[in-house]
């Protein structure tokens, strides 16, 4: 883009109807008319559908697979899950620097996109292709079948891409967020209003594109084949990154001659680390006039938040491992034939955010705004508290539907056939689900909001990126806790994550994760009665075409 085009972006009024420090696909100053609000975010939305569509085409029936055909113990699949999800929720903070220093947000969400399509063709090959079972063929691999030993071919290209997954999603995740949400102008009172419905909507667009994958590519694969189940997901990446692709020109861009906001932020810490009174002190510009200094105080100013959300995302990993294998010991019959599959019940989650994200924006917000007088209705860190307190209740019910379930199978005389459905039905897990939804709907959105709005306007990617970051530290937090308790009951009997769960104890997991978070919601209402909101200025993007 040529310079001149963005300083015109940044200099012309918005009376003269050009956004302010935005342009549009050529380098000109950015229309108010014509290019950004909903027409464009609309692109983007769909493009986030498609992303959930194909991301939990893999991962919400992942542990089906890594204990089917992979033939994984229960606790080894849930660790290696928690450990593939922290990797794809860890490498949004560096990707995100990528993307607001060099890339740009538009082209990051490209390359990410095609990211996907190819590494979900990958998966499609290595669980679909003859040449890649351990038999040379004649397998058709379910999540029922273990006859077919998986070739070493397959298990390495199946781990290759499932990374390469967790890479697209590190590039897709932060920049489509910031993206969209770039198409309103938070210096107009209008699209400013906009634009805080947009995280409600967008959420219920990802949870759409949730519901249908888990629906339909959780049946597939449990029935048809896990070849189709998972080329499925891909077909339709391909065709929402050629939608985005059509949406070029109604963007906004937002354009920055900064550094990398990874360098601005270690030259403002390693100054405070000296503790020169000079450096540590005073600002610290760049040739950009960048400063450092209130920068790096933006970003640190949210750790404690931050630091009080781990437990929330450790709970929150375990509706697509544990819940999962629950749930596929119990009767799901419909009618005479159909049996629900077992990852399909996480349906319930993006149901029912679905159903309460219009009640929460159209209802919810309006009634409590007459009380406020928050064009919000309720504070950000008030909706995140909110969510922590359906999370903690969601891991209650979860502790006591589990212990009913074990007692079950205990006077069924079931305990040693693992296989048989219990006569328990599905339906006793559904409230959990619930649970889990309208804790998203108050904690995960509150939490994007939050980390967009809160920090620096020039590390908005960055911040989106930091909020990933709470999960996918605690899904390494998942990960590592499950492996030592399983380690550590193992010695002194049956372990919590036996896979013959009649056997297991999840029941005291999730006690002990409700314990967790009760600690935790204490601390966030301690940080969060301190914590001071950013004072809004007018907007200063960091994205290029």
């Amino acid at each position: 883009m040529a310079s001149h085009a963005v300083t015109d972006a940044l200099l012309l009024p918005r009376s003269e109807g050009a956004v302010a420090g935005a342009v549009d696909f050529r380098g000109r100053p950015a229309s108010r008319a014509s290019t950004g609000r909903w027409s464009a975010a609309m692109f983007v939305l769909g493009v986030e559908i498609a992303e959930r569509f194909a991301y939990h085409g893999v991962s919400a029936n992942l542990i089906s697979y890594l204990t089917g055909p992979l033939g994984e113990s229960t606790a080894g699949a849930a660790a290696a899950i928690n450990l593939w999800s922290g990797v794809a929720t860890m490498l949004p903070l560096l990707v995100a620097c990528v993307a607001d220093a060099w890339l740009g947000r538009y082209r990051t969400i490209v390359l990410a996109s095609l990211l996907f399509v190819v590494s979900m063709g990958m998966l499609t090959l290595s669980s679909a292709l003859p040449a890649f079972h351990g038999d040379g063929g004649g397998c058709s691999y379910t999540s029922k079948s273990l006859s077919c030993a998986p070739s070493t071919a397959q298990v390495a290209i199946f781990y290759v891409s499932l990374y390469l997954v967790a890479l697209a999603e590190a590039g897709h995740k932060p920049c489509a967020q910031a993206f969209g949400a770039d198409q309103f102008d938070q210096n107009d009172a209008k699209e400013s209003v906009s634009r805080s419905s947009f995280f409600n909507w967008w959420y219920f667009g990802m949870c759409s594109g949730t519901a249908m994958t888990t629906m339909v590519s959780s049946y597939i694969q449990d029935n048809i084949g896990w070849g189709l189940g998972f080329g499925i997901p891909c077909l339709v990446m391909a065709f929402a990154l050629a939608m985005f692709l059509l949406g070029t020109r109604n963007y906004r861009y937002y354009v920055s001659t900064q550094s990398s906001p990874f360098a601005r932020l270690a030259r403002a810490f390693v100054a405070l680390i000296r503790g020169s009174k000079d450096d540590a002190l005073a600002v610290v510009d760049d040739d950009d006039g960048g400063d450092h200094r209130e920068e790096l105080r933006g970003v640190l100013r949210l750790f404690p938040i931050w630091a009080t959300c781990i437990i929330y995302a450790v709970i929150f990993s375990q509706s697509s491992t544990f819940f999962t294998k629950q749930a596929a010991t119990l009767d799901r019959r419909i009618g005479e034939s159909f049996r629900v599959p077992p990852a399909a019940l996480q349906t319930f989650i993006s149901v029912t955010i679905i159903a309460f994200i219009p009640v929460y924006d159209r209802a919810f917000v309006p009634v409590a705004r007459r009380f406020t007088r928050a064009s919000s209705g309720i504070t950000m860190l008030q909706r995140i508290g909110t969510g922590l307190v359906l999370a903690l209740a969601a891991m209650v019910v979860a502790a006591l539907v589990e212990a009913r379930r074990l007692g079950v199978a205990r006077d069924a005389g079931m305990v040693d056939d693992p296989k048989a459905a219990l006569p328990m039905s599905l339906w006793w897990m559904v409230p959990q689900y619930v649970l889990f939804g309208l804790s998203d709907v108050f904690a995960m959105i509150g939490l994007q909001e939050f980390f967009y709005d809160q920090v620096p306007d020039a590390l908005r990617s960055l911040g989106l990126a930091f909020f990933l970051s709470i999960f996918g530290v605690g899904h390494f937090f998942s990960s590592f806790i499950i492996s030592a308790i399983d380690g550590a009951t193992k010695k002194s009997g049956a372990s919590w994550f036996a896979n013959n769960l009649n056997r297991a104890h999840l029941d005291y997991f999730y006690w002990l994760l409700a314990g967790l978070c009760a600690v935790e919601l204490v601390a966030f209402v301690f940080v969060s009665r301190v914590y001071v909101y950013k004072k809004r200025v007018p907007h200063n993007g960091c994205d290029v075409m």
